[in-house]
């Protein structure tokens, strides 16, 4: 890839503003001193468990998917914190692109259900990271709290192996599985992604963002389970 190439996964875009004060502190406080690779690893654990994953917060714009948006409320979805990731590392002069894969995830809630009507999300975000010659993926979104709480396998990272989705969890249950890939592009492509949920997820018209994810989540198991043991 040529050096004008790589100018399209540095410089900022309307969503990835990677020049904006609060995101260029972001990088500098968490993303400080080492290698490259050493700061974006930094980077990205300061983003997995710094910012709650909560896909309630599902705004499709790019007012709501900006990354200074993300640090403000500090919580995001798989994208918005893709998004972050992304911008954290241009911020410090390094490579990066949004790639986004359409998955069937076995961990959702009944609002999701309800709006969804498919277990299956399409354009799961993550970012693609430019080290030591080769790109790397990472995928910041579920904080170590929610793995914790759920039994899932948190996601580590070490700047030179793909990190991404485990098929099961601690238990064995089915947890992630890729089914497409999107692609990976220097910026969100907010137009093909809300074509394809208006396609696949009418009822995401009356989406209103707001909630807990993890409140409700943890709730509806505790209720299976008791109705299990009863």
């Amino acid at each position: 890839m040529s050096s004008e190439d790589l100018t399209l996964f540095l410089a900022p875009t309307k969503i990835v503003d990677s020049d904006h004060p609060n995101v260029q502190r972001f990088a500098r406080e968490h993303g400080r001193g080492g290698s490259p690779t050493e700061c974006v690893v930094r980077l990205y654990y300061a983003v997995r468990d710094g910012l709650r994953y909560e896909p309630y917060e599902a705004i499709l714009t790019p007012e709501g998917l900006r990354a200074s948006y993300g640090l403000e409320i500090r919580k995001g979805w798989c994208v918005s914190k893709a998004v972050l990731l992304a911008a954290g590392c241009r911020a410090l002069g390094i490579p990066a692109r949004l790639g986004f894969a359409d998955v069937r995830n076995h961990l959702s809630t009944q609002r999701l259900r309800e709006t969804m009507k498919t277990d299956i999300f399409h354009w799961h975000g993550y970012t693609s990271i430019l080290l030591e010659y080769q790109w790397v993926k990472a995928t910041p979104a579920f904080n170590i709290e929610l793995c914790e709480k759920f039994g899932l396998k948190p996601l580590e990272f070490d700047g030179k192996q793909d990190s991404i989705y485990h098929p099961f969890d601690r238990s064995g249950n089915k947890h992630m599985e890729y089914l497409k890939d999107r692609g990976e592009f220097a910026d969100v492509p907010l137009g093909a992604m809300l074509d394809t949920f208006r396609e696949e997820y009418p009822d995401m018209a009356n989406w209103t963002p707001g909630g807990d994810f993890a409140a409700e989540a943890a709730n509806e198991n505790e209720a299976t389970l008791g109705s299990r043991a009863s």
